[in-house]
């Protein structure tokens, strides 16, 4: 019997090795499910922080109009004013940390048909415990002159 699907954001904090999946109450990839992973992010995950960088791909609802959809302005806007925000290139979500953290994870646990979503909750929960106990922080070597080469469509071309 086939229980439908689950949609997960991964929030990875790279320099501090740590990786966290935020599954909202409907298990969807909607704009209120990302204002409420982001409102995880802020109060749950990182509390104190001042300010928050946030790199992300281009999903549609992954703007901070979603805050506005999710929360009364007050509160949108308390939120979104800890965020800065960076989008990876169209053609550059290899770029994304977080999107080579969901191939380890998919990799680990997630490579079967999970039969209900409260296993595929547990199953994140057991691989978040052992990854985020010794947690290992991303040591990003990909440099400007790198990406310069690699993403040159990308980048204008100065001619001298």
């Amino acid at each position: 019997m086939r229980e439908g699907c689950v949609s997960a954001f991964m929030i990875a904090i790279p320099l501090e090795g740590r990786r966290e999946v935020f599954v909202g109450p409907e298990g969807r990839r909607t704009a209120i499910d990302y204002a409420l992973a982001l409102r995880h992010l802020a109060e749950i995950i990182h509390p104190g922080a001042e300010r928050i960088v946030l790199v992300q791909d281009n999903l549609n609802t992954h703007g901070v109009a979603s805050l506005y959809e999710a929360f009364p302005p007050e509160e949108a806007r308390r939120l979104a004013s800890r965020f800065e925000v960076h989008y990876t290139p169209k053609h550059g979500s290899w770029l994304n940390i977080a999107e080579i953290e969901i191939s380890v994870l998919t990799r680990a646990c997630l490579s079967r048909r999970i039969p209900s979503p409260e296993f595929f909750r547990a199953e994140i929960s057991a691989y978040l415990a052992r990854k985020n106990t010794d947690p290992s922080p991303t040591r990003w070597r990909f440099t400007c002159v790198d990406a310069r080469i690699k993403l040159a469509s990308l980048y204008p071309q100065i001619k001298g």
